[in-house]
């Protein structure tokens, strides 16, 4: 017994099938895109996760960084190991200096072991704190806002500790000019 399908019938199941695959398709981007249950966090709630954490300092001392709250705070999650942390840290350097005194304070939490991280950050001349995080602070950073799990991860905070923004990937100089310059 042969079965034909009617030409209504036929483009019925030819528009189901295509709602089908584009909702999946839908679906499959919002999962890709954190919409499930990995969203951002409310921006105060991150400023004050971030306020909260204490990390090593290179000095073995325990550092909060609560200490540097009421100036805007930059926070950059990076490695000895990572091409793309290295390449944006000399502009850190230089806008340390520069807006430091202006109320600008640079952290730099290393996701690395402190015998590599000591040694880099005094050859390349970093003037500004680093912590020593290690591994286990990619949870942390996941927490406040890096839901790709990847570095560079930079959040700027103002001087009431909410989060501004959040960077992923090197952070040019412009930019980060054109983000502090009205939190001053």
């Amino acid at each position: 017994m042969k079965h034909v399908l009617t030409r209504p019938l036929r483009a019925l199941l030819i528009c189901a099938l295509a709602v089908l695959f584009a909702g999946t398709g839908l679906l499959f981007y919002q999962w890709r895109a954190g919409a499930f249950g990995d969203r951002l966090p409310d921006p105060e709630a991150a400023g004050q996760m971030v306020l909260a954490a204490k990390l090593l300092g290179l000095d073995d001392k325990p550092q909060a960084l609560e200490q540097w709250r009421g100036k805007v705070l930059v926070v950059n999650f990076w490695a000895t190991w990572c091409a793309p942390c290295r390449e944006e840290i000399p502009g850190f350097i230089k806008f340390q200096d520069q807006y430091g005194p202006r109320g600008v304070q640079f952290v730099g939490i290393a996701i690395d072991q402190k015998e590599r991280v000591g040694p880099y950050a005094r050859d390349i001349g970093i003037n500004y704190p680093v912590l020593v995080g290690g591994l286990e602070s990619m949870d942390f950073a996941r927490q406040v806002g890096n839901l790709r799990s990847v570095l560079p991860f930079t959040l700027v905070l103002d001087r009431n500790g909410k989060v501004v923004t959040t960077e992923i990937g090197v952070l040019k100089l412009g930019k980060l000019e054109s983000l502090l310059k009205p939190l001053l």
